[in-house]
């Protein structure tokens, strides 16, 4: 059995690395269209692009207050706080990039009550402020990219074996980006910050793999790979152990911790596909091809 699947993955390996690179060019593509309609590579929320949030303590009816809201404004979203014991509805934030002069007047008609410090907060921030820090956040993504990539070459010293990381790197990146592009989801500074994290968790199992397969002569070239890849997909389904049921089995968890969890779960199931079939294709190619054995 030990044979047979050696032997199918030495005829496919190759054939196998074309899936997540596929998936890779068809993200591009996507993002570059959707750059094309939006002139940004995210939809942006209040926090990075400028608005009103405002949060509704109280008794109202939150259902006829979204629906009323939608029909009078068209760029406004809307999220629950609730209890995490008993799931009971705790508060209601609403965020559009309109001015609080808009906004309330129109809240406090709909449900026929004064907004004062009892029943609501309001936090404002300006275009401009959340711009410039929109870029401080890209520019440390960048950077933070860039010495990854720097710390890569360095370790390995060659360019086939490193251009396999960093590239297997950038896909956990861009594929998560365009599906949650696709599913109209905007992202907050969390979010920003759950990319910068995994830059991180995207280059442990391929730096295991590429050492494995490089450093460590114990046993074949397939053995190697293949003891990598247990230990990898450990560490992979351990990290998607503790942010999954966050995700879907916690209730009143604030939006942000919420996003960071999936795009923290996205990423670690691109970073599989990414790790075992492309990055490990390429590294067996590449060891073939120089006699390592």
């Amino acid at each position: 059995m030990e044979h047979q699947t050696k032997n199918w993955y030495d005829k496919n390996y190759k054939l196998l690395m074309a899936i997540p690179i596929l998936i890779m060019i068809l993200s591009l593509v996507y993002l570059s269209i959707f750059y094309s309609k939006h002139n940004d590579f995210i939809l942006k929320d209040v926090s990075l692009s400028g608005g009103t949030t405002i949060t509704l303590n109280g008794d109202f009816d939150s259902v006829q207050l979204e629906q009323k809201l939608k029909e009078k404004f068209q760029d406004i979203s809307f999220r629950k706080l609730s209890d995490m014991g008993s799931g009971k509805h705790l508060a209601l934030i609403i965020e559009s990039p309109l001015s609080s002069e808009e906004l309330i007047p129109a809240i406090e008609a709909i449900i026929n009550a004064k907004l004062d410090e009892k029943n609501s907060s309001m936090e404002f921030s300006g275009p401009s402020l959340s711009q410039s820090f929109y870029k401080q956040l890209l520019f440390a993504f960048i950077i933070s990219f860039i010495l990854m990539s720097i710390v890569i070459i360095i370790m390995f010293r060659t360019i086939i074996p490193s251009f396999a990381v960093i590239f297997a790197a950038f896909s956990d990146i861009v594929m998560p980006l365009a599906l949650l592009n696709l599913l109209g989801m905007k992202i907050s500074a969390a979010g920003i910050a759950a990319f910068l994290m995994l830059i991180g968790y995207s280059v442990d199992t391929d730096i295991l793999l590429t050492t494995r397969a490089l450093k460590n002569r114990e046993g074949t070239l397939n053995s190697r790979i293949y003891r990598a890849f247990k230990t990898g997909i450990l560490m992979t389904s351990t990290a998607l152990l503790a942010v999954l049921p966050a995700f879907f089995f916690i209730t009143g968890l604030p939006d942000s911790f919420r996003q960071i969890f999936l795009i923290l779960a996205l990423g670690l199931f691109a970073d599989i596909i990414n790790t075992w079939l492309t990055n490990a294709g390429i590294i067996k190619w590449y060891c073939e091809s120089k006699g390592i054995k």
